[in-house]
């Protein structure tokens, strides 16, 4: 590895998975201006749309999501070459 490229500011950081309440901890250098109490603990805190334990490649479990009847539209459209 070269030698003064990788940053030294490494600290333990809450991520917080904001679609099941889900938080871990690991080190990081990301800045952030919020904080997070876990365990008695408080630690720098960077809020996730999705992560390990709430994407459906990791859970097995997927989600249907029809916007605007389009799986309808869909069907409809091409029942015609249904036999």
């Amino acid at each position: 590895m070269k030698k003064g490229i990788h940053p030294e500011s490494y600290r333990l950081v809450a991520f917080k998975d904001m679609s099941n309440e889900e938080i871990f901890i690991t080190k990081s250098t990301i800045d952030t201006k919020e904080t997070i109490e876990v365990e008695g603990t408080e630690y720098p805190l960077v809020k996730l749309e999705i992560s390990r334990t709430s994407h459906p490649f990791y859970t097995g479990k997927s989600k249907l999501i029809d916007t605007a009847g389009r799986i309808d539209k869909f069907k409809s459209k091409y029942a015609k070459f249904k036999k």
